[in-house]
């Protein structure tokens, strides 16, 4: 079946949703930051944080105050600018650092800027990187001019704490990217199969019913000569047949635009749908159009899924479309085996040591035909096959495992 949605319909609505999700992550990055700004004045919490320098302590003041909240305030768009996040958190935090301001819990700030950088930031990352190191370098300077007790093993230290923040987002950005590709290519693989899918049922349609009519028309053509008074029978079959293709497309059409609700459960269209309590259908077209066949069924038919019933009635109508085509007014024989684990279908063509060759040409898989029928057995576990007989004549063979309905 088609996806829930329509392509137009999922354009019309990627601009909201994307507004929707921006929106919800300012939010939630509005009330980071909120948290943050008013956890950094807890006392409890003032040793834990980011501290670099161990400079004498300065009282705290109302610069100190302005400072912790530029630390912490600009999370708010850490996801919608990275860079600029981390470059108003990462200026404040040296300035805090270098005039010796007790540390607090709103340093932290910093780390969740890195991150953050690392999982969002996407053009110049490596430029934006490189700004950072340059900018630690000069704060490592300025702490040890003035006079700061920490030696290089200990800049080094903070900053590959530093750097491992950047890393972890660099990772999630990494693994958020792959399996965004993962879902595209899953798309693509699934709208190729539908779009193949497509492709066989207007194959199996159209070539199956234009073919009828073209017989038809012919036999007509010759009864209009030869006995007038039953020509209106062949124009009548022509004209069943042409109905019986536009009510089939007319379904697949519906199967198409639907969206939401499969389009075999409206009971308005359920008679339309392809099924194996149709392939009496089928056959009596294919009588109609000059082509004699012999039909029966054996077991007891039971309510498959959708798949299956439509895999079934497909395999039958392609081996009459290829009979009339190939191996017209040929004797043909339909059999389908009902099992409790299987379906069996069967369909030979008689041929005429004239129509022969024909049929033998037939016969190999390059048809478009009989590979889709291939494809769609293999889609439900089944099995296809089709070739010349040696006694004369083709057969096609499908073996299709049961799958009812109410599974």
């Amino acid at each position: 079946m088609m996806s829930a949605q329509a392509p137009w319909s999922r354009a019309l609505l990627r601009g909201p949703l994307d507004w929707w999700k921006e929106q919800d992550a300012f939010l939630k990055d509005g009330v980071l930051a909120l948290a943050l700004a008013l956890l950094a004045f807890v006392p409890t919490l003032s040793g834990i944080g980011a501290q670099i320098g161990d400079l004498p302590e300065r009282p705290a003041s109302a610069l100190s105050v302005g400072l912790i909240l530029a630390q912490t305030l600009p999370l708010a768009v850490r996801r919608r600018w990275p860079a600029g996040c981390l470059a108003v958190v990462a200026g404040p935090f040296a300035a805090y650092q270098a005039l010796g301001f007790a540390t607090t819990f709103g340093s932290l700030g910093l780390y969740l800027a890195l991150y953050s950088a690392g999982a969002h930031q996407v053009r110049l990352r490596h430029g934006l990187a490189g700004a950072v190191s340059a900018g630690y370098a000069v704060l490592a300077l300025v702490l040890d001019r003035l006079r700061s007790p920490l030696g290089i093993a200990d800049y080094l230290a903070f900053y590959l704490v530093l750097a491992a923040f950047w890393l972890v987002g660099s990772i999630v950005r990494t693994r958020r990217t792959e399996e965004a590709q993962r879902r595209r290519l899953a798309a693509e693989v699934a709208t190729a199969a539908e779009r193949a899918r497509i492709a066989s049922e207007l194959h199996d349609v159209v070539t199956h019913h234009v073919t009828a009519m073209v017989v038809q028309a012919d036999a007509a053509q010759f009864v209009l000569t030869s006995a007038p008074d039953k020509a209106g029978e062949g124009l009548s079959a022509i004209s069943d047949t042409g109905r019986r293709a536009l009510t089939e497309l007319r379904y697949l059409l519906d199967v198409l635009e639907a969206t939401g609700e499969s389009a075999s459960a409206d009971p308005a269209r359920a008679d339309q749908a392809p099924a194996l309590g149709r392939l009496g259908d089928l056959v009596e077209q294919a009588r109609r159009s000059g082509q004699p066949i012999e039909f029966s069924e054996r077991g007891e038919r039971r309510a498959q899924s959708v798949d299956v019933e439509l895999a079934a009635y497909r395999v039958v109508q392609e081996a009459l479309t290829n009979a009339m085509k190939y191996a017209a007014g040929q004797p043909t024989q339909v059999l389908v085996r009902h099992g409790e684990e299987r379906i069996e279908i069967t369909v030979t063509t008689d041929a005429s040591p004239a129509a022969a060759p024909a049929v033998r040409d037939a016969a190999p898989a390059g048809g478009r035909g009989l590979a889709g029928l291939r494809a769609r057995a293999r889609m439900v576990d089944g099995e296809l096959k089709a070739g010349p007989r040696p006694e004369g004549g083709f057969e096609v063979h499908a073996t299709i495992p049961s799958k009812p309905a109410s599974e």
